[in-house]
Formats: C-alpha cells, structure tokens, sequence
C-alpha cells in the first residue's frame, strides 16, 4: 500500500532539511510514483513556505540565492567555528608547498594559522588574505595575488583572475564556499566568483574545502564544485549526524573539528 500524500509530503520535508536540497527524479524512484506527483508535492510545500522551488527540485528554505552579506558581516559570523576548522585545516599544509586560498572568513582565518609555516607560495584572490601575509615579520612565503574586480565579500573575480589561475600548478587548494548541499554541492551567490573559484580549484592537485555547519543546507545560484570533488572537507562538530553521513559518504575524508567550550 502506497503511502498517503500527506505522509509524502512529510517525508520529502524531512529529506529537504537533512539534506538542503532534492531532486525531483530522486524522490519519484523512492516513493515508487511520477515525477509529476512529486512536483505536485512540492507545490504545496512552497506554498506553505516550507520549502524552496528549483529547477528540477527543491531547496531548504533561506537566504536567496543571490544574497551575498558583506566580509566584515561574515567575519563576525561563528568565530570559534572558523578558529576550529583554521586549525585543523592548517595541519594539512606542508612546508614549502603552493597553495591556494580562496576569498572568504573561513580560509582568512587560515591564512593567519599559515603565516608560521615555513617557505610556503600563496596564490589568493582575496585581499584580506594578502595582508595577513604582507603583515607579517616573515620574510619567506611568496604571495601571488590575482587581479580582478572586486565582490562584496572582498574576492577578486572575472576573466583577469580566471586567466591568472589557469596559469598555475597547486599542491593543495582550500576553498570557502557560501552553502553546500547534497543536490546543489559547494556554491557561491555570485556568479562570476563561481567561475574564478571553479578555475583555483582547477589548478590544485587537492581541493580542501572549509565550511562550518550553518552552510549545510544552504544553496547560492552557482555551484562551484560537487560534494564528491572534495578530497577533503574540515567542517566543526556543530553539523548535524544526518549531515555528516551524507558528507562522509561523497567526500574523500572527512575532518570535524571540535569547538572548544560546545556542549560543555
């Protein structure tokens, strides 16, 4: 016996807010009916504003996709999260290595965890992050800064910055990303940043990404990469069990960095 429409639409709730995103053809094989009765169902759920339409599914509900806060608004945001994942993300950087940062709070917070380590070439296209650099008394890191113009969260994008990146050969890439969800992957709100960040990941031979939990389930209009690109995600222990099965299930490893003083 086939389940009711409203225990359907129940469940598919539940799969939105556990996962950040579905797509219609995944639901219609689960519960066994068409595609035109899933989106029926979400119909009525985004009319009760439970939920988000896409193409071809559904979002949690939040921020638009194209919301960008500012990066001081951000930098405020879930510090000893970002601490957290700064720390443990820093201990997968070796001396003397090329590494990408891409612009964002969370990846500036590493960048300061970085300073310290010997002999390493930055290639950033945030300029928060070249100044943590320039201001330090070490006189070895090598600082590449791409041109570009200027987002709202201080990246530096479009086809200067592109051109720039697809140029170089990284050891490892640490990416910030805006959300990150089963569906959509790791995205950003702004467009043209989605194309500069697609090309720093290009250029790495490893993609760590740095998101703390609220992310999860969050979804910009652009993605930059899938879940599965990852080699390694560093997130904090705020992300929910049923996040964290889903991550570990498409990321190569996955890292969850204790916030001092939680739970405690």
């Amino acid at each position: 016996m086939g389940l009711l429409a409203q225990q359907r639409r129940e469940l598919i709730l539940e799969q939105v807010r556990a996962r950040g995103a579905v797509r219609v053809t995944d639901l219609a094989e689960r519960f066994g009916v068409s595609d035109m009765t899933v989106r029926r169902d979400l119909d009525v759920l985004a009319r009760r504003r439970l939920v988000d339409k896409v193409h071809g599914g559904a979002t949690a509900v939040g921020s638009p996709s194209t919301d960008e806060p500012g990066f001081v608004v951000k930098s405020h945001r879930q510090l000893a999260e970002k601490e957290a994942i700064a720390a443990a993300a820093a201990r997968l950087v070796e001396p003397g290595s090329a590494v990408g940062l891409s612009a964002g709070t969370t990846t500036w917070a590493l960048a300061r965890r970085l300073v310290d380590v010997p002999g390493l070439t930055i290639v950033t296209n945030s300029m928060a992050v070249a100044d943590v650099f320039r201001g330090t008394a070490r006189s070895d890191p090598t600082v590449i800064l791409t041109g570009g113009v200027r987002t709202p969260s201080e990246a530096l994008v479009g086809p200067v910055a592109v051109r720039a990146l697809r140029s170089l050969n990284l050891d490892a890439v640490f990416l910030g990303v805006h959300g990150m969800a089963a569906a959509a992957g790791f995205t950003t709100p702004n467009l043209t940043e989605a194309e500069t960040d697609r090309a720093l990941v290009e250029a790495g031979q490893r993609l760590v990404v740095v998101a703390d939990h609220t992310k999860w389930g969050t979804v910009g209009i652009s993605t930059i990469a899938a879940l599965g690109d990852a080699d390694v995600l560093v997130t904090d222990d705020g992300l929910a069990a049923d996040a964290r099965a889903v991550l570990a299930g498409e990321v190569e490893e996955l890292v969850v960095a204790p916030v001092p003083g939680e739970g405690a």
